[in-house]
């Protein structure tokens, strides 16, 4: 079954051939795909069954019935189970030991429709959807509405009721919600409507600027509506549509359709590596190997515990060998781990830069750094590991920073690293792609002044592998930061250079022999 790409990009996420398997079938009609990152299993509902199932390397199981018609699930950071139900009317938590617990069942003392489908933001507040197809037969349980209307919802943690976020009457069946990787936008969409729009989250959690972000998602010659939806780790929005799956770029490009044989009603990645798709679609479940992973969710970053522990001894097992690079056992949590490229800048390491006279270019050639990076940072978004690019970039009257350092005078000096200028743009080779971060700062280290670790926390990373330049100032500065606050910090020293092979090496041999794990290119490469 061949897959349409629309638009180049497509075929950066799935191979058009990708086999689409089907994993499990008999089932009345499949909902709520969710993957348990610890246990390696796939939960999802059987919805007019009453039942809710696993999936797992023995095959297919019930382990709740009835499971009050229940649809679209998901976890916390705490890896209890989020439900919306429809025969209750409620969005339900589950315990590990199967204890349940409404969280949300009514708004200004009138019982919810039937929430529907869900997202958690990485402060624990819970949003979804609320239309009524719970109160119809076959779906859910037949009964009158109290609302009138069809909402979207925010529950806050510690909250005694959900918040509406939306106008009452915006939406008429919504239904599929994700956010975005940095959690800056919530995408909505409506069954009825055949859209999705779009939303920014202010920081107090709540919506403004709606627009429509899609529109158009049906045919005439295909069945298919928006129901299930969920964000990439680029920011490409998957949604089920007529014959399978539609893919929107993040500027709302429809670039390709997945083709499903039966009728798609939701997804969500799985798998050790999160590269697995799985498809819910009317009487089975599907799976496809995609090249992209998932947005990172809280639930995903559950576990951590094992992870954080493994990537902590290798490095205290680095510090401790007789070489000062660890280029053999080195394992890291690909779901955990971000990429920096700090100041790879014309300015600061190509020849007619600013800084030229220094040495820099030369030891960037010697260490073959912008080779090395580049490799680095393509297998990185291979495997979805956010890649997050840190620039120098100063005003040219230089109002936005202070002159209280040499380095800084010297910065000002030389004329460097002026903002819209070719002295300050990435160099060739490294520049941001679509899904990447970018940080600008007018200080030494990245934390200073920046939303790094905002971003790193929306991303739910804390194993950070930094590259760039230079390895004694900048690289050196942040590994010492990210240290002191709690993060794994790995330094592929061929991957950073400085002014000289000599103070190259005494940072890595001394200083950073304290603070990181010291390693190779290769190295990271092969252990991710």
């Amino acid at each position: 079954m061949a897959h349409e790409a629309l638009d180049p990009a497509f075929r950066r996420l799935i191979d058009e051939h990708a086999p689409v398997r089907q994993v499990g079938s008999g089932f009345t009609f499949t909902e709520g795909p969710i993957w348990h990152p610890a246990e390696q299993y796939l939960l999802f509902s059987d919805m007019p069954a009453d039942v809710r199932r696993r999936l797992d390397r023995s095959g297919t199981r019930e382990v709740l019935r009835p499971s009050n018609k229940a649809n679209g699930l998901t976890y916390d950071a705490e890896l209890n189970l989020i439900a919306c139900e429809h025969a209750t009317s409620s969005v339900a938590r589950f315990r590990p030991d199967g204890t349940r617990e409404v969280l949300a069942s009514h708004f200004e003392g009138r019982e919810l429709n039937s929430p529907n489908d869900l997202c958690i933001h990485s402060s624990g507040a819970i949003y979804f959807t609320d239309p009524w197809y719970g109160r119809m037969p076959h779906y859910g349980v037949e009964r009158p509405r109290d609302l009138g209307w069809q909402g979207v919802f925010r529950f806050a943690p510690g909250s005694r009721e959900p918040k509406l976020l939306v106008d009452r009457y915006m939406f008429s069946q919504p239904n599929g919600i994700c956010f975005s990787p940095d959690e800056s936008r919530l995408y909505v969409n409506d069954t009825e409507q055949a859209n999705i729009r779009v939303f920014d989250v202010r920081a107090d959690g709540t919506l403004a600027n709606p627009r429509v972000f899609a529109s158009g998602v049906r045919d005439v010659m295909k069945p298919g509506v928006p129901d299930g939806m969920k964000c990439d780790v680029q920011g490409n929005i998957w949604v089920t549509a007529p014959g399978g799956l539609w893919v929107y770029a993040p500027d709302g490009r429809h670039i390709g359709k997945v083709a499903i044989p039966e009728l798609a009603a939701n997804l969500h990645w799985g798998g050790a590596d999160w590269r697995t798709l799985y498809v819910c679609a009317t009487t089975s479940v599907y799976a496809i190997d995609v090249k992209v992973g998932p947005r990172s969710e809280p639930f995903m970053r559950a576990r951590g515990s094992a992870s954080r522990a493994s990537a902590t001894a290798s490095a205290a097992t680095a510090s401790t060998s007789n070489s000062s690079v660890a280029t053999t056992d080195l394992q890291l949590d690909a779901s955990r781990c971000a990429l920096i490229i700090q100041d790879m800048q014309n300015d600061v390491v190509m020849e007619g830069g600013a800084f030229a006279s220094s040495g820099s270019p030369v030891h960037c050639r010697e260490q073959n750094a912008i080779e090395n990076v580049r490799r680095l940072a393509e297998h990185c978004r291979r495997r979805g590991i956010p890649v997050i690019h840190v620039w120098f970039s100063r005003r040219a009257d230089a109002r936005n920073m202070t002159l209280n350092a040499p380095l800084f005078e010297g910065a000002l000096d030389a004329n460097a690293m002026v903002e819209g200028t070719w002295g300050a743009e990435p160099v060739p080779g490294l520049e941001a792609q679509a899904g990447d971060h970018v940080i600008r700062k007018t200080r030494m280290s990245a934390w200073e002044g920046t939303n790094l670790e905002t971003i790193l926390r929306a991303e739910g990373r804390d194993v950070i592998i930094e590259t760039g330049a230079w390895t004694n100032m900048s690289i050196e500065h942040t590994a010492r930061t990210g240290a002191d606050k709690g993060y794994v910090m790995v330094i592929p020293e061929d991957g950073c250079s400085t002014m000289n092979a000599d103070w190259h090496r005494a940072s890595i041999e001394y200083a950073m022999q304290n603070v990181a794990l010291v390693t190779k290119v290769d190295a990271v490469i092969a252990a991710l």
